[in-house]
């Protein structure tokens, strides 16, 4: 009898699309070497589990109530197994400043950064200048996929821009980092490998992971001496440990002045024909099919 996996995909975050075109492609991949259901948790999510009794829930969610514990929590109290992080490092990785405590206080290089604790505060313009100092990035605490993330380069354009975030209750304002945009993706206890990223936007912002049209450059393998491609996966495998993640995730990293700067980990990276986890493992020999079957085998239970 064919193990029964329930795709969870959709939801309620902002990266609602994305996390649907990565369960259409996870489902394509799978359907016929299991019984398959696609359930979006924004429609009966519970009596979905209860008819269809899956044995493994595949949690194809991006973003909020996905990716922060939220999901992770329901599927521990019902007893199933699951794939991705677990509640506890699933929360400590999408809120960035609880992850940057973690990665400060173990030595990982990340940008400095102030934390807003509501965007209606007022705001220490002298603090930013002299802590940080122009340009800044300014982005959600808890989103992924670089949505509503803006560089701004003076105290004028960091004001408008707040602006455009008064829905977002804590906002964090980081030092921006030139250099090369590396990612680097752990699959359970393997450093996967890396791959380099040259978007023709302004940085990899939401269009330039989603879009084709965007034209970012992928480059793989990517041009870095053997010392230093070490060093970043062994960078990315500790800060996955020290949250202690599970299955799959990908850490993304500014590369300047020889210098390797974690700007986030993803615990549950993409799977969509631009996503950069199945671009790195199929590199290196893991093929899409393979990568998606080797997570469903990961899953488990209180993770």
């Amino acid at each position: 009898m064919k193990k029964k996996v329930l795709i969870l995909g959709g939801g309620y975050s902002k990266e609602r699309s994305i996390s649907l075109r990565s369960s259409k492609a996870i489902i394509k991949a799978i359907n016929k070497i299991y019984k398959i259901k696609f359930c979006d948790p924004c429609h009966d999510l519970f009596s979905t589990i209860e008819n269809f009794k899956p044995d493994v829930v595949f949690n194809a969610l991006h973003g909020r109530f996905g990716e922060d514990g939220y999901i992770q929590s329901v599927l521990d109290i019902l007893g199933i197994r699951y794939t991705h992080s677990g509640v506890i490092s699933s929360m400590s990785a999408m809120d960035k400043e609880i992850s940057k405590k973690i990665f400060i206080k173990n030595k990982i290089l990340t940008p400095n950064y102030i934390k807003l604790k509501n965007n209606n505060e007022n705001i220490n313009y002298r603090k930013i200048k002299n802590y940080l100092d122009y340009p800044v990035v300014i982005k959600p605490l808890n989103e992924g996929s670089s949505l509503d993330v803006y560089i701004c380069n003076n105290k004028a354009t960091l004001t408008n821009n707040l602006k455009k975030m008064k829905n977002y209750r804590e906002i964090l304002i980081e030092k921006f980092i030139p250099g090369r945009e590396i990612q680097v993706a752990i699959m359970g206890s393997k450093k996967l490998g890396a791959i380099e990223l040259r978007p023709k936007r302004k940085f990899y912002d939401y269009k330039a992971k989603y879009n084709s049209n965007a034209k970012t450059k992928h480059i793989i393998p990517i041009n870095l001496s053997k010392k230093n491609f070490n060093k970043v996966n062994q960078i990315a495998f500790k800060a996955h440990n020290l949250l202690k993640c599970r299955g799959i995730t990908r850490s993304d990293f500014k590369f300047y002045k020889n210098k390797f700067y974690l700007l986030e980990l993803n615990t549950q990276p993409g799977m969509t024909n631009l996503s950069l986890v199945p671009e790195i493992a199929s590199y290196y020999g893991v093929d899409f099919k393979s990568l998606i079957i080797w997570m469903i085998k990961d899953a488990s239970k209180n993770r």
